[in-house]
């Protein structure tokens, strides 16, 4: 497993029955986590400090509990980046953390091609992976149905510095905009997706992962430069290991291009007790050099 290691504004301080104890900044924040299985005493005193927490409704969904009042939004530094971090209604905060060693060994790709890297961020979400991409050196296109989310994306290159990068912004669903980008022609030397377990394009469009994830690795494989650098998909749903994954990339990518593939767990680690929480998968084809 790949643990985040390198923040300085973020850390998971502890996790048992479920939750997940986080500093985001100066903020405390509790939030619950399915794969927190385990019911270990606490080991942080922060518990009774939290500044605000989440809870799941069961009818789906939830609401945080303020003990303490908060800004709507605040930011947080993860390297030479700034990210704006915001409690959502979802549990979420536009942030997900775990992805920075991702971030990272896109830049390092990047840095060390040598090359003009032309990179499509399919689901791109706040835009932390488009925002590393584009410190490194490299023009993107970020992709993402929700034009709030996209909104989001550009506040975060503003906080970063990077309003200026070369980087598109695109409000779309993401299958219908590579499918017009490989009848237009375009070309990309990396590929990042970072799909949902399940979802809506701005058109009703459904979304669901196992069964749509293959068909769009295909497509993409259509928009690739003809020396790729690198492709990487992550995946937060449990159901689809990181094998599986790997050999959707292995059968689609190296018979034209060659290259390496692998794959891990990426997770982060927890302050009180050593040990690191998983959070998702993620399956890499690069080339070889």
């Amino acid at each position: 497993m790949r643990a985040a290691t390198t923040w300085q504004d973020y850390e998971l301080i502890d996790a048992t029955c479920g939750n997940r104890l986080e500093r985001w900044g100066s903020a405390l924040l509790v939030r619950p986590d399915p794969q927190v299985v385990w019911k270990s005493a606490e080991k942080s005193p922060l518990w009774q400090k939290a500044d605000a927490v989440y809870h799941r409704s069961e009818k789906g969904g939830g609401q945080w509990e303020y003990r303490r009042r908060l800004p709507e939004k605040w930011k947080i530094g993860c390297g030479e980046l700034t990210l704006v971090v915001s409690p959502t209604g979802f549990k979420h905060t536009g942030v997900f953390p775990e992805q920075a060693v991702n971030w990272a060994w896109y830049g390092q790709k990047i840095r060390g091609a040598g090359r003009p890297v032309r990179v499509l961020n399919l689901f791109g979400y706040t835009g932390g992976a488009t925002l590393a991409c584009a410190a490194a050196g490299a023009s993107v296109c970020h992709v993402d149905a929700s034009k709030g989310i996209v909104a989001w994306a550009r506040e975060n290159a503003q906080a970063s510095g990077l309003a200026g990068a070369p980087i598109r912004w695109i409000v779309d669903d993401c299958a219908k905009f590579v499918a017009r980008e490989a009848r237009r022609g375009s070309r990309y030397d990396a590929l990042i997706m970072d799909p949902p377990s399940y979802g809506r394009g701005p058109g009703g469009e459904v979304w669901k992962l196992e069964d749509s994830i293959y068909d769009l690795i295909r497509l993409c494989a259509g928009v690739l430069s003809e020396r790729p650098l690198f492709v990487a998909v992550n995946s937060y749903t449990t159901g689809l290991s990181p094998a599986v994954m790997e050999y959707m990339l292995r059968d689609t990518l190296c018979e034209e291009h060659g290259g390496t593939t692998g794959c891990d767990e990426i997770g982060l680690p927890v302050t009180s007790t050593g040990g690191v929480v998983p959070c998702g998968a993620t399956a890499l084809w690069q080339d070889e050099t």
